[in-house]
């Protein structure tokens, strides 16, 4: 299922990685505007009364050098630049640095309804902050049945059909010490530098639900280390109930992938049965696509050793 684009100023202030830098002094009125532009834009020639190219729907930036612009007019000047820049109904407008706003900043944001917020960080940091948080929630987007975990620092999505048991081993993970993303649903966006971004929906951040038991809060029950906001998906593990006539993968050799908004994701498929350890299986499949992203395929390596052996059975013995 695809996901909407755009999001609110409510939304995007809310989020953990902007809460801790950024204030709202004004506007408050607009925070239900729509931002549906990734990347940021710095409005120094609409100070000026040149506003062609300005986009409403991105988050405007006003750094060190504009707010100076600002403290060389005249009260009257500030007022009417503002009114002409705030009056083209702007998302939200971002004050670096961490300054104060002027009174006019105020009463421009107020009368026209628009968000003004304060970051305390300079204009290149809260900038990049910002790309990173929309980056990830205006990305195109899918949202797939799963179970999203950090294990071994790997991001690693169980797929299945429902009832196959993806959140009792997200359950026995966290309980091993690896971290929850998600729980039946994972929104997945493609992020600028080709990489799968996970992370779950608002309301369901935290949450995991246990058969038997009910929803439960994994971050209240086992700390903030346990849980984690986003991680980038590397290796797509796909639950299947135990049948006998089908033919898993015993050497290690098969090299499937899943299309995720055009990228190619490991994919392994795993029987699953009554009795099988199903962290375990997961801990040492995290661990194998450590040692093949660094170079060292073991079943490859064993596969190559036997072969050396049989094509040279004599080696080491003399005639």
């Amino acid at each position: 299922m695809r996901v909407k684009q755009g999001i609110t100023v409510e939304r995007l202030l809310a989020e953990p990685r902007l809460q801790p830098i950024v204030r709202l002094v004004a506007g408050e009125d607009g925070l239900s505007r729509v931002i549906n532009h990734p990347r940021v834009q710095k409005p120094g020639l609409a100070l000026a009364g040149h506003t062609h190219g300005v986009v409403p729907t991105r988050v405007q930036i006003l750094g060190e050098t504009e707010i100076t612009f600002l403290q060389s007019l005249s009260e009257a000047e500030q007022a009417e630049r503002l009114k002409v820049l705030f009056g083209l109904g702007l998302s939200l407008v971002v004050l670096t640095r961490g300054v104060e706003p002027l009174p006019a900043l105020i009463d421009a944001a107020e009368a026209n309804g628009t968000p003004l917020v304060v970051a305390e960080p300079r204009s290149s940091r809260a900038i990049q902050g910002i790309h990173l948080v929309l980056d990830g929630i205006l990305a195109p987007s899918v949202t797939r049945h799963g179970v999203l975990m950090d294990v071994h620092g790997i991001g690693t999505l169980l797929l299945g059909p429902s009832g196959i048991g993806k959140s009792e081993c997200a359950l026995f993970l966290v309980e091993r010490g690896h971290r929850l993303v998600a729980d039946d649903q994972v929104i997945l966006s493609l992020l600028p530098s080709e990489q799968i971004l996970g992370r779950a929906p608002a309301p369901l951040r935290n949450h995991l639900e246990v058969r038997g038991i009910g929803i439960i809060n994994v971050r209240d029950l086992f700390g903030a280390n346990a849980v984690r906001t986003e991680k980038t998906v590397q290796m797509v593990v796909e639950l299947r109930p135990w049948n006998d006539e089908e033919p898993y993968d015993r050497l290690g050799l098969d090299e499937s992938t899943l299309d995720i908004l055009g990228v190619q994701v490991p994919l392994l498929r795993v029987p699953v049965r009554p009795g099988r350890n199903m962290a375990v299986i997961l801990e040492v499949a995290a661990r194998n696509h450590i040692l093949k992203a660094a170079g060292h395929h073991g079943a490859a390596n064993f596969i190559a050793s036997l072969m050396g052996d049989v094509e040279d059975p004599a080696a080491g013995s003399s005639t």
